[in-house]
């Protein structure tokens, strides 16, 4: 199948499992948002109608003084032409009042036109406005929508089907079973922030694949109500979704340089060996700030050899800035990378070997390096160890044992810094696989109205915006 075809005449079909999660109590707190939400843009639309109302009180005003003006120049034209004057009083008086009276029916017209507050529209309306259900201080709640049951009200759309091409092998009719050795596993997380990125990358997995039905899809949640999200936007998605605990890892994470990284799902990819059933034996790890342009059975079939993890290395970054001095100036710590050469990897693609993973322990590993960090960044403490959120733990752990893949199947840092989200160029070479790593998404951006030239190639796959009839 040609990597590149469009999204466009693809025929639909979607994927489901797992029983609707909605409750009394789930929509009771949707009611109620609602009811905030309508009172806090009335309130807004009268302050704007306020300030527009001023606009239009000032324009009486200018108009009023140029009366005033017109009178006097008026005036004394005929003074020098030797009328007299009450006539002329007179006749200034009623045009100014006319004037006056003309500027002030026109102002009232504009008011009117111009203040929202002052219109007639449906509350209902002025809600379905706004498809995310935002809460103060930014956000939206796909939980609280979900068990509304009313999945068009935050915008996501139904994707076309995509069927398998007739050299794929039929996997099993259980759409819900994950022990199928002919399917392609493929882990993704799912949370409120980012769950407009998720779904581009579920499309975009399907869009290219050759056998689409043989992906199966794991998705992460701390939260209920996501997957009746998935199932109404992919009908007959193959997918299964595992709860991670919050507090799992909470205890272990310490400050980083921007807080989206210190999110307790960021490390579920630690756990994955854990939470999966045995019978699955490798998943390809995907971030949720991607897009996938080309079949990922591709990326499934690269051989790891003796390695539990592969991934595109970059050995020309500057390793050492991954870590913080205290960390080089330590002997004792910086002889974990004794014997090994170790490069820059990005956690955010990855094929992982489950059966090496759970043999190696490789899960208990990450979190010590997690609790050395702790404690060295509580107060009194030596110092941290890193700076970054989940990167260093497995860059400690697996750089210099990774299997090289293919740089086409992350072309990151598309996001920008981790601080400014500045635009970025494609690296040199083919490209299978497109990744916002950085403080820029794309979505943000193309919402904003400011995006980057290459935050256009995340759009097709983008499945939010309004329902198609």
């Amino acid at each position: 199948m040609d990597s590149s075809r469009s999204l466009l005449g693809l025929s639909p079909r979607a994927i489901a499992s797992g029983p609707r999660d909605s409750t009394t109590e789930s929509v009771g707190r949707l009611r109620l948002l609602d009811c905030d939400r309508e009172r806090g843009a009335f309130s807004s639309s009268f302050a704007l109608a306020g300030i527009r109302g001023a606009i239009a009180l000032l324009l009486v005003s200018a108009l009023a003084r140029l009366a005033d003006l017109f009178v006097f120049k008026t005036r004394r034209r005929r003074r020098r032409k030797g009328c007299g004057g009450g006539g002329g009083r007179r006749d200034g008086g009623t045009m100014r009042w006319v004037v006056r009276l003309s500027g002030m029916c026109s102002a009232a017209v504009v008011m009117v036109l111009l203040s929202p507050s002052l219109q007639t529209f449906p509350p209902a309306e002025a809600i379905r406005s706004s498809h995310y259900l935002r809460f103060p201080g930014g956000g939206y709640n796909h939980q609280l929508a979900a068990a509304f049951g009313d999945a068009d009200s935050f915008g996501f759309r139904r994707a076309p089907s995509f069927n398998n091409a007739a050299e794929c092998e039929p996997p099993s009719a259980n759409g819900t079973s994950s022990c199928d050795p002919s399917l392609v596993h493929v882990a993704i997380t799912l949370d409120e922030g980012y769950l407009r990125g998720s779904m581009a990358v579920v499309h975009s997995v399907l869009a290219h694949a050759a056998c689409p039905e043989s992906v199966f899809f794991h998705f992460l949640v701390s939260e209920a109500g996501l997957e009746s999200l998935v199932r109404s936007t992919f009908p007959g998605l193959r997918f299964k979704a595992y709860y991670f605990d919050p507090d799992r890892v909470r205890g272990l994470i310490s400050t980083s340089v921007r807080q989206a990284l210190e999110q307790p799902l960021n490390y579920a990819r630690n756990y994955l060996a854990d939470i999966l059933e045995r019978c699955v034996s490798r998943v390809i790890y995907l971030d949720s700030d991607l897009v996938v342009v080309d079949d990922i059975a591709k990326l499934w079939r690269k051989g790891l050899g003796s390695r539990a993890v592969g991934a595109p290395e970059y050995c020309h970054a500057n390793f050492t800035k991954y870590f913080t001095d205290r960390f080089w100036s330590d002997r004792r710590l910086a002889s974990a990378f004794a014997g090994r050469r170790p490069c820059y990897f990005n956690t955010g693609v990855m094929v992982l070997d489950l059966v090496r993973w759970r043999g190696a322990g490789y899960t208990r590993r990450i979190e010590r390096w997690m609790e050395v960090q702790k404690r060295g960044a509580a107060p009194g403490g030596p110092g941290r160890i890193y700076d970054l959120g989940s990167l260093p733990p497995f860059l400690l752990v697996f750089a210099g044992h990774v299997a090289p893949i293919e740089h086409r199947w992350n072309q990151h840092g598309l996001g920008g810094d981790n601080i400014n989200g500045s635009c970025r160029d494609l690296h040199p070479g083919p490209v299978s696989l497109l990744h916002w790593s950085g403080s820029g998404k794309p979505w943000v951006r193309l919402d904003s109205n400011h995006p980057c030239p290459l935050d256009n190639l995340w759009a097709p796959y983008d499945l939010y915006g309004p329902a198609v009839g």
